[in-house]
Order: C-alpha cells, then sequence, then structure tokens
C-alpha cells in the first residue's frame, strides 16, 4: 500500500507515515542490541566491549550505504510528487547501480584493511582478537545493509512505510532466535552473535528485493530498454553523494571520539557500548520521524505545495520536542535499570559510567531531534549541502570538545558526554536560522 503525502491533514499524514519507520527502525536496532544484550549477560564484559565498538564501527560503514540510500530517496520521493512514472524509473535504476558497485568496493576494502582499522581504533590487545573475529564475520552483511535500505527507501518514497516494518518484524525475531542458538546453545561465542545478525540482514535485505520486483511490476527492468544518462546519474549523484558525506561525517565523528573512549580502558569501552545502545534506541523515533518528515516534504516539494510544507515545519517540530521531553524524562529516571539489561548488577563501575553517560546525554534529546528535522528538511528541498554543514558543526564541535575537555584530570571521560548536546544546539542555531532566512528571501521574491 502507498500514500500520496501531498493530499490531507498535515500532522496526521505524516505521523501515520512515520510510525511504521518508527517501529521498524527500533526492530533494526535489535540486530546489534540483541548481540550486545546476550553476549554481555553470557560472555563477559570483555566481550561486550568488543561487540559494541564493532557497532560504532559498522554503524559509520553502514552510513555511507544509508546516505546513498536516503539521498536516493529523496529524488524518488520529488519524481513521485510530479507524478512522473517514467522519471522514477529511470532514477531507480541509475541510483541502483551506482550504489552497488559502491557497495561491492566498500566490501572489499573492509576485508583488505581490517587490521588498520582496528588499529585506528586503539582496540586494547585484551579484546583485539575478539573485536576482530566478529568483525570478520559481521563484514558479510554489508552488501544485504544496501538491499534492505535502498528497498525500503524506494517503497517509503512511494509511501509505503509498512512493509520494510514488516520484513524488520520477522528478521529481528530471527536474529534473536538464532543469536540465543549459536551463543548459548552452540557456544559459538562473537562469532555466533555476528552469524546471526548477517543471516537476519540477508533474510530481510533479499526479501524486501522480492516483494518490491513482485508487488510494483513498474520497477522491474527485464524486457525494457533503459537508457544509462550523464544527466540522471549528475542528479542522483547531487543528492545521494551530499547525504552520504553528511551520514559518513556524522559517523565518522562518533567513530573518532569511539577512539578517545577506547583509550581510557575496558570498563568505558563497556559502559559506552551498552549506554550507546540505549541512547540509539531512545531518539531512534525521531531520527525515523525525521526521515519521515523528508519524504513528506520531497513529495510536497516536487508537487510546488510550499504552504503545506511550512504548515509541516511546523507541526513536525512540536511532534518532535514534545516526545523528545518524554523520552528525555524517561532515560534519566531509568538509566540504571536500562544499563542492567546490558551489564551484571555486580560491575559496578561499568555500571555507574553508563548511568552519568545516559543522564547528561538523555537530558538534552530535544537538540539531536530538532537536528534530524534540519537534516530531512534541507536534504528534501535540493540543499543537502547545508545538512553537511550542520553535521560538521555538530561533530566537529563534538569531536574538539571531546578531546579538550577529557583531557583535563578533573573532568576526565565526562568531557566525552558533555561534547555531544553542546554540538547538537549549535548546529540547530544554525540550522533554524538558515531557515528563517530563506523564509524571508521567499517572502521577499513573493512580494515582487
Amino acid at each position: 500500500m502507498s500514500h500520496d503525502l501531498t493530499k490531507g491533514p498535515v500532522i496526521r499524514t505524516m505521523l501515520l507515515f512515520a510510525f511504521p519507520m518508527m517501529v521498524g527502525n527500533l526492530l533494526q536496532q535489535l540486530y546489534n542490541v540483541a548481540d550486545t544484550l546476550i553476549v554481555g549477560q553470557f560472555l563477559g564484559a570483555d566481550a561486550l566491549a568488543a561487540v559494541g565498538s564493532s557497532y560504532t564501527l559498522m554503524t559509520f560503514l553502514t552510513s555511507i550505504l544509508l546516505g546513498l540510500c536516503m539521498g536516493s530517496g529523496a529524488v524518488f520521493s520529488i519524481r513521485c510528487g510530479e507524478k512522473d512514472e517514467e522519471g522514477l524509473l529511470s532514477s531507480v535504476v541509475h541510483s541502483c547501480l551506482m550504489i552497488a558497485l559502491l557497495a561491492c568496493v566498500l566490501n572489499l576494502l573492509v576485508f583488505i584493511g581490517i587490521d588498520v582499522i582496528l588499529y585506528f581504533l586503539q582496540v586494547p590487545e585484551r579484546i583485539y582478537h575478539m573485536m576482530r573475529e566478529y568483525l570478520w564475520v559481521i563484514f558479510f552483511g554489508i552488501f544485504a545493509t544496501f538491499l534492505y535500505n535502498f528497498f525500503a527507501s524506494l517503497l517509503r518514497a512511494v509511501g509505503n512505510s509498512v512493509t520494510p516494518l514488516l520484513f524488520l518484524g520477522v528478521c529481528a525475531v530471527l536474529n534473536i532466535v538464532l543469536d540465543l542458538l549459536f551463543v548459548i546453545r552452540f557456544g559459538w561465542g562473537v562469532e555466533g552473535a555476528a552469524a546471526a545478525t548477517v543471516i537476519a540482514q540477508w533474510v530481510s535485505g533479499l526479501g524486501l528485493l522480492f516483494y518490491t520486483l513482485y508487488v510494483f511490476p513498474q520497477f522491474r527492468v527485464w524486457g525494457r530498454r533503459i537508457r544509462l544518462e550523464k544527466k540522471v546519474f549528475s542528479e542522483i549523484a547531487q543528492f545521494s553523494v551530499l547525504t552520504c558525506l553528511q551520514q559518513s561525517v556524522m559517523n565518522l565523528g562518533i567513530l573518532m571520539v569511539q577512539g578517545l573512549v577506547n583509550s581510557f580502558g575496558p570498563a568505558v569501552m563497556a559502559a559506552f557500548a551498552a549506554a550507546v545502545k540505549i541512547d540509539s534506541f531512545a531518539y531512534m523515533p525521531v531520527q525515523d520521524f525525521g526521515n519521515a518528515f523528508s519524504t513528506f516534504t520531497a513529495q510536497n516539494f516536487g508537487a510546488r505545495k510550499e504552504e503545506r510544507i511550512r504548515a509541516g515545519v511546523k507541526g513536525a517540530v512540536v511532534c518532535s520536542v514534545v516526545f523528545c521531553l518524554l523520552i528525555s524524562f524517561l532515560v534519566c529516571l531509568f538509566a540504571r535499570p536500562l544499563m542492567l539489561l546490558f551489564v551484571k548488577a555486580q560491575e559496578t563501575e561499568i555500571l555507574e559510567i553508563g548511568v552519568t553517560y545516559l543522564r547528561i546525554e538523555g537530558a538534552f534529546y530535544c537538540g539531536i531531534g530538532c537536528l534530524f528535522l534540519l537534516y530531512g528538511f534541507y536534504r528534501a528541498i535540493g540543499r543537502p549541502g547545508m545538512s553537511v554543514v550542520l553535521t560538521v558543526i555538530s561533530l566537529g564541535t563534538r569531536v574538539a570538545l571531546a578531546y579538550l575537555l577529557s583531557a583535563i584530570p578533573a573532568v576526565g571521560v565526562v568531557g566525552i558526554w558533555w561534547s555531544v548536546p553542546i554540538g547538537w544546539f549549535l548546529a540547530d542555531i544554525a540550522g533554524f536560522g538558515y531557515y528563517l532566512m530563506l523564509r524571508k528571501r521567499s517572502k521577499r521574491m513573493e512580494e515582487r
């Protein structure tokens, strides 16, 4: 089922479209969270540190493909708003070829450079081999991640956000079942946890591919003459490469912070690994709401409905802020019980570090919620470069402050935690300031 986002009540339309995306990506987070929870409870703190640090690396790698898919999705949404079916098919073919090739190259490079990557991350010798074993298996799921995110972006662009949710639901359950089987029953350790994730990723990626081609025959290219054009590649690249850059810069900054965290030893690594999973779950809904808002904006941008876009901006900000305030309250209140899901009660040092992290980050989720809306908005109106600027402001501040503050003995690792919300709010100020400037420019043009 697909929906036309250029019609109907603005807030209700966005929320109905966003809800399956929110639930779906929460399920997607279960892939690595299941690994982390089961590994932390059954294999110990060192295994938790290895798997958690791997998650940060994999988030960076897959963000490259995710950014390309999200950028392409914006183009698909604009074509849908314009009711240009031939243009949509052409964009899909060009985008798929480009991103599939890059996915293959990326997959090859990470296998070749695995030891260089681990050196860059400053992984302690105590967990080095365990982390390498986990990564060697998990890397086999990179192309599957491309398949899922590409076809999920395509389906969402045409207004279908439910089907990706259904596939993720099945595969999240599969991942958990395989985690329990491989880690506990067969005793395969961290490699078993990685294998469970990879199998689930391939099931979701291939499943969504076959579903799309079966239900939407207009996307089947066999027997049809598709002309590859430089102009179409250029348009796809304009949206996709900049969105990829934005996602990559964001996660590269996080990866650099991961290296700094690793320098504080296994206890901080384990606490950070668990707390980041909770953090991701907490603000994942507003991230997905930002992506849904982007699709909404792109379709209306293609249909030239500026007033509807303005109403969408106001409604999206209100919804995001209200949700973030609620989640901030819950995370700060239940920080310790949440950490106990991943860490045993006797690991008191890890628990205290994790709780401190959650209470600092959790108090300021409004900052990241508004930032996700800004990313989505500028991507949808054909200004993905602004999303890159906002990411540089946010992550540049975070990385610089993390290294500066943590070097002060009286502050230490807590300085890393405080650098995050400061970066969020500086980027928000820049993003909303630029939006107001665009509004004023648009009004002057209308008056003429």
